[in-house]
């Protein structure tokens, strides 16, 4: 698991660091640069992979744009030169400085320097005064890491990382009929495939009962469902004038009349869809084992932020392989996480008075908790009330 990020000079993030446990929740006013810290660290999941360019940004679900775009520029600031990105686990460390010329941009990113460090000793060096003719666009620890095992730290650190992709679901491409411009395995990175991730997690789901049970907690967030499963007879169910994906979600309504109560993902309603999804990234074995969830609370009624947030906190745990990072702007979603366990953390992202993004861990402090006690505030009203940072000034 990746212990550390450290960012300099990316956007609104000058100089930036954050230690991470396996479930990170970020909270802050829009535009605070929350999504600044995903994309930074997109950006350092293709320079793990030894190369950055738009097509590498856009499969991790970055943004591509131009260099004077990316790199941090404020007033009265020397705008850097560079931009620099770290990782550090365990036993393990990749550095890497980053140029793409403003006044001559060019298709991908160039490596300034570049360094991989396993168990105290130097895997890879590309130094500043590197002597090697290396082609500056190609990043060299990816390959270097090839010759690792798969229990050393510095190819497990890097392969973590590679893994690293954004996750921001649209609801036309969840229920079936948009096409999603990066489809992955289990879903799509707007959330494509959906149906069949389903169906291969009803599958597992026969063997295993962890899946078992997490499925039916799914359900029990949607009280008018009686069942839900996947079909490939869709033209049952869709009008042909419809665009289809293969496979089709089909929800059984318990209140309408047996001989018209199927639906399907077309039909329902999005909550439904977005709390499917997060179930199919953080239950499925073939998610990626290092991701991030954009605005996960979106199309959401309150109580079912709450409830999702503490259900994608236990099955992320539960699992033991993954780390997550959510983005979130419902305060009922921070009424899900037990900030007591070590491995789930809240952060309230800000913006400070030279607009500088700043981050920092909310704790649940004795201050807060005799707060919280003495006034009967859930943790999302004393964020509402500005005591734990994250809200505009508005």
């Amino acid at each position: 698991m990746i212990q550390r990020i450290e960012i300099n000079g990316f956007k609104s993030l000058r100089e930036f660091e954050i230690e991470m446990g396996a479930v990170n929740v970020f909270i802050g006013a829009n535009g605070s640069g929350k999504s600044n810290i995903l994309e930074a660290i997109g950006v350092l999941s293709a320079a793990a992979s030894g190369r950055i360019d738009d097509e590498a940004l856009m499969r991790r679900g970055v943004r591509p744009g131009l260099p004077s775009l990316y790199k941090s520029s404020f007033q009265g600031d020397r705008t850097p030169a560079g931009i620099a990105l770290s990782a550090f686990a365990q036993e393990a460390s990749y550095r890497v400085s980053l140029l793409n010329p403003m006044n001559d941009p060019k298709p991908a990113w160039e490596y300034k320097t570049e360094f991989l460090a396993s168990d105290g000793a130097t895997v890879f060096d590309r130094g500043l005064r590197a002597k090697e003719n290396y082609d500056p666009s190609l990043g060299l620890a990816a390959l270097k890491a090839v010759e690792l095992s798969k229990q050393d730290p510095a190819g497990s650190l890097l392969s973590t990382l590679q893994e690293y992709a954004i996750y921001t679901p649209h609801t036309p491409i969840l229920r079936g009929v948009g096409t999603d411009p990066q489809p992955r395995d289990p879903v799509g990175l707007s959330g494509s495939q959906l149906a069949s991730a389903i169906y291969d997690l009803q599958k597992t789901a026969e063997k295993d009962e962890r899946i078992a049970a997490a499925l039916e907690d799914v359900l029990g967030c949607m009280d008018w469902v009686e069942a839900m499963d996947t079909t490939l007879a869709g033209h049952e169910l869709l009008s042909p004038s419809v665009n289809r994906s293969k496979r089709l979600l089909r929800f059984k309504d318990r209140y309408m009349v047996k001989e018209r109560n199927m639906l399907t993902a077309y039909d329902v309603s999005e909550g439904a869809l977005y709390v499917l999804f997060a179930a199919a990234l953080t239950l499925s074995p073939s998610s990626p084992s290092f991701l991030a969830i954009d605005n996960v609370d979106q199309a959401l009624n309150p109580r079912l932020v709450r409830e999702s947030s503490r259900l994608l906190c236990e099955w992320v745990l539960e699992g033991e392989r993954q780390q997550i990072i959510v983005t979130a702007h419902n305060p009922a979603a921070v009424d899900g996480l037990d900030l007591a366990d070590e491995r789930v953390r809240l952060f309230a992202v800000d913006r400070n008075n030279q607009g500088q993004t700043r981050v920092h861990r909310v704790r649940m402090t004795t201050e807060l908790a005799e707060m919280a006690r003495k006034n009967d505030w859930p943790l999302s009203r004393l964020w509402m009330m500005g005591h734990i940072g994250g809200v505009p000034n508005v």
